[in-house]
């Protein structure tokens, strides 16, 4: 764990000492991804080799417009590995500490960071200061204060920041967004969302402060959070939180075990959510109004997405939730278009102001205004 965190502080202080790009505005390439990329994949290098990342390399060898064509590792031999399996080119292949010569690479388009929570900050300045889209996972980065500096890092590099929110592309979930638009469960009342699991390996950096940033709520609970803003339509202006911890030993300071957090919404909507590293079977959101209802179990899991409402059962296909992503994300990218629930770094820098207030209101006791303007 030493050598994680000296690594940590390595990458931190290449981003800080690395300028942006100056004077470089987005608003410098109007209409650039319609005339310059349009009809061409996505090429993507993906920045940790984990089984998250594997899941999502294997997902992209059925995309259509998303093409995995280079890799960042700090392990030789899984750079060596994922050369063979999926022939990548030496020349798009980096460790973390040369990576930031992808800025001299024409062949890579954008990045994918999939490592610990802590190094996505880092790891995104980096990125943009190289001119390369980021695509980073979620939570967006530590505390909101962090997520700022990405967002306006790539602003001013003139590159986009997107979120690995594969919900937001979930066939099942946008039928249910429709038919609450469309005024199908009458006036929206409440929301549950349950987000949980047994986490096992006590050593594994998710529950490692300094890398994960918290325990299950920054882990978990994030899905809860946000599908309570999509699932209502709505922002939360208010939060309530209690923590419960029983294995401090396991769960040290800093790191939640399980809380459970209650949202006010306007118009009198509330939310009551849970998220824990302790208790399984916990994959559900409800939705309910005063003409109808939602329920899906499991709600967020890998797929298939399975649920119901009062006019019966969701039964849109399943297709791999990262294929569709990635096709989604080349066309937000590489031909402007937008996402029917904003997957972009203002989405997840608003995810990380609720996830900061969450934490206060856990500490104060309270009732904590939650100020996402």
């Amino acid at each position: 764990m030493k050598s994680r965190r000296n690594f940590l502080q390595k990458l931190t202080l290449s981003a800080v000492s690395l300028p942006l790009i100056p004077g470089l505005k987005s608003s410098s390439f109007p209409g650039w991804q319609k005339s310059v990329f349009q009809d061409r994949m996505l090429r993507v290098a993906i920045m940790g080799l984990g089984s998250y990342g594997t899941r999502v390399a294997e997902a992209m060898q059925d995309s259509k417009k998303a093409k995995l064509v280079g890799v960042i590792s700090g392990t030789p031999s899984k750079i060596s590995a994922w050369q063979e399996k999926y022939n990548i080119p030496s020349k798009n292949c980096y460790n973390y500490e040369n990576f930031d010569a992808i800025k001299d690479n024409p062949d890579i388009d954008a990045v994918y960071i999939i490592t610990p929570n802590a190094l996505h900050h880092p790891q995104t300045l980096r990125v943009a200061a190289a001119r390369k889209h980021v695509i980073c996972e979620k939570p967006m980065a530590l505390n909101a204060e962090q997520g700022r500096e990405m967002v306006e890092a790539c602003k001013n590099a003139g590159v986009q920041l997107l979120v690995g929110y594969r919900m937001h592309f979930e066939a099942n979930t946008l039928e249910v967004i429709r038919m609450r638009e469309a005024g199908e469960f009458g006036e929206i009342k409440f929301f549950q969302g349950l987000s949980g699991f047994k986490i096992g390996d006590p050593s594994q950096w998710r529950l490692n402060k300094e890398l994960a940033g918290g325990g299950a709520m920054m882990d978990i609970g994030i899905y809860s959070i946000n599908g309570a803003r999509y699932m209502i339509g709505k922002e939360p202006i208010w939060v309530t939180a209690q923590e419960t911890k029983t294995d401090p030993v396991k769960f040290k300071e800093g790191v939640d075990e399980t809380i459970l957090f209650q949202f006010g919404f306007p118009e009198g909507i509330v939310a009551s959510c849970l998220s824990t590293y302790s208790m399984g079977n916990l994959d559900r959101f409800f939705l309910n109004g005063t003409q109808g209802f939602a329920e899906m179990q499991p709600s967020t899991g890998y797929g298939p997405i399975k649920g119901k409402t009062h006019k019966g059962p969701l039964d849109n296909p399943h297709i791999t939730h990262q294929t569709v992503q990635m096709d989604r994300m080349a066309e937000i990218i590489l031909e402007g278009e937008t996402a029917k629930v904003p997957v972009d770094g203002e989405e997840g820098l608003k995810d990380l102001i609720i996830i900061d207030t969450i934490y206060k209101a856990v500490a104060s006791g309270r009732k904590e205004p939650i100020q996402l303007g």
